[in-house]
């Protein structure tokens, strides 16, 4: 069974350029890269209806949501440094147990990972 190609937003692009630009017909582009009409027709159309909003300036991101971003931001990096801090506390509460029984108490209750 054959496979349908697919092609990627560049290749799609440059097959409506020659179309538009150089005003090559659709039947001739569908022979020559062996793709259907109609899915060429079908991509004309999509580029034109996403056209106005490709070429809006409202497509920028706002500064509200830029700032809500921003805080977000920094609300995750205290919360990691909180983390942080927590994990460095537990890691020197261990060592400090291990060094005061001796790993006596790990041997017993068999976890020593020597």
């Amino acid at each position: 069974m054959k496979t349908k190609k697919r092609y990627t937003s560049e290749e799609k692009t440059m097959i409506l350029r020659e179309h538009l630009e150089n005003q090559v017909r659709i039947s001739d582009l569908a022979d020559h890269y062996q793709v259907h009409p109609n899915a060429i027709y079908k991509w004309k159309k999509q580029m034109f209806e996403t056209a106005p909003q490709n070429l809006s300036k409202s497509n920028k991101p706002k500064e509200k949501d830029m700032q809500k971003a921003t805080h977000r931001i920094a609300e995750l990096e205290a919360l990691l440094a909180k983390r942080e801090a927590l994990i460095a506390e537990l890691v020197e509460d261990n060592i400090y147990l291990k060094k005061k029984t001796g790993g006596e108490l790990l041997i017993k209750n068999g976890l020593n990972r020597r």
